[in-house]
């Protein structure tokens, strides 16, 4: 009942002093609403991103391509001159170990894509943009019938035998099915893609958007039709997956030994392409991120002690003005504990009003930059209580002064003050 008695008490003062209590919560109410929009915009990029990374590459899967990922200048240049991967690469991965189940070589890139009157500019062959004269326009092997992220949401898949042969059939995103078709029947429709005519036998589901770009704006045909269309020795990434996903790493070996044997490189030399994972490409979102929490940490802790040194003398100046209560207080029996408790409990309700206002405001700016920009934003419970206890403790670290020095008064020298 005391604590309770003494929160009231704080709230009545808080109240009875807004613009003063505002003033001196301002540097937690920037602090915390710092921490709060970041985390919510961190948290909703990273279930974007996530999802994204896992839907184009697949968990259980790798993808090897000419260039590995480089962080250095030398890296970028010790890889420039890599050959192009090749079919014979595919072959050569795909009856190596019998831990691979299947390898997919896919080539993509713009092209044209028309139906009668409705032309789309650039459609590439599988690919990522919004742009209305875009879509995006993929090569694949028989294989990517094993890939989750091939499906078909109506019609069918092209079947094996029609990607073996090179047969003239095309699978569509939702974006491009619905910009050629508008809400008619896009099966079994042909359309003409550079030029040359294609028999729509499925649309996939809709995949959504990234960052403003839309990932259902692409056409998927067979990789012979493809290096007709754009040339016999397009640039490929091969796609691999194994027998189970408990062998994705003894797979990753398998297939790095297998390109190395068939591209006759020796022990000293280093490979000539890159392995990359879903893990490997969130990794290093995730240490870019870093870079943000870690500036994130800078404001947050100079905003903190600002407002904790601000806390503390209003605190003391409240000290001050309840000279004669405390006085009165102690005159009356009350213990060096209950002047400090008061203090204290004053101090933190101070501090945590400022956070939780920091808590709603940040929430709001997340939310408004969600709405206008294509950032997302996830108000995460942790942040939340993370702002509220980091405010709790700056209540408490910066008010022991101003109380340890109100409950050492003396109580008649307190009573003789004005």
């Amino acid at each position: 009942m005391q604590i309770l008695e003494s929160i009231r008490l704080a709230l009545q003062t808080i109240w009875g002093n807004k613009l003063r209590s505002l003033m001196t919560v301002l540097g937690n109410i920037v602090a915390v609403s710092s921490i709060v929009t970041v985390v919510s915009l961190i948290q909703g990029m990273n279930a974007m991103v996530s999802n994204a990374i896992v839907t184009e590459v697949g968990a259980d899967a790798f993808t090897i391509q000419r260039l590995p990922i480089t962080r250095t200048d030398e890296d970028i240049e010790r890889v420039r001159a890599n050959p192009l991967l090749t079919l014979s690469d595919a072959d050569a991965v795909r009856s190596f170990s019998p831990t691979i189940r299947s390898v997919m070589a896919q080539a993509q890139q713009p092209g044209s894509v028309s139906y009668r009157e409705q032309v789309l500019d650039r459609v590439e062959i599988q690919g990522v943009t919004s742009d209305l004269d875009r879509v995006e326009i993929q090569g694949v092997t028989s294989d990517y019938l094993d890939f989750a992220n091939f499906d078909a949401e109506r019609g069918r898949m092209m079947s094996a035998i029609e990607v073996d042969r090179n047969r003239p059939v095309v699978l569509l995103g939702t974006e491009t099915a619905l910009r050629l078709f508008g809400d008619g029947n896009p099966l079994d429709k042909t359309i003409q893609i550079e030029g040359v005519h294609f028999r729509v036998v499925g649309v996939s589901k809709k995949k959504g958007g990234f960052l403003g770009t839309s990932l259902d704006s692409y056409a998927v045909i067979p990789l012979g039709a493809y290096m007709k269309l754009f040339g016999s020795r397009p640039s490929l990434a091969l796609s691999v997956k194994p027998v189970t996903p408990a062998l994705l790493p003894i797979a990753m070996d398998d297939a790095t030994v297998a390109l190395r044997v068939e591209r006759h490189l020796k022990a000293s030399q280093q490979n000539n392409f890159g392995l990359v994972t879903s893990d490997t490409v969130l990794a290093l979102y995730h240490q870019a991120t870093t870079g943000i929490f870690a500036v994130l940490v800078g404001v947050v802790a100079l905003s903190l002690v600002v407002g904790g040194i601000v806390i503390m003398n209003i605190m003391l100046m409240v000290v001050t003005e309840r000279t004669r209560e405390i006085g009165l207080r102690k005159a009356l029996g009350a213990r060096r504990t209950d002047i400090m408790w008061q203090v204290l409990t004053e101090s933190v309700t101070l501090s945590i009003c400022g956070g939780v206002a920091g808590i709603v405001l940040g929430a709001g700016i997340g939310q408004v930059i969600s709405a206008v920009t294509p950032l997302p934003a996830r108000l995460e419970p942790w942040s939340v209580a993370l702002g509220i206890g980091i405010t709790a403790a700056v209540g408490l670290f910066f008010g022991l002064y101003p109380a340890s020095r109100a409950a050492h008064l003396d109580p008649i020298e307190a009573l003789r003050r004005e």
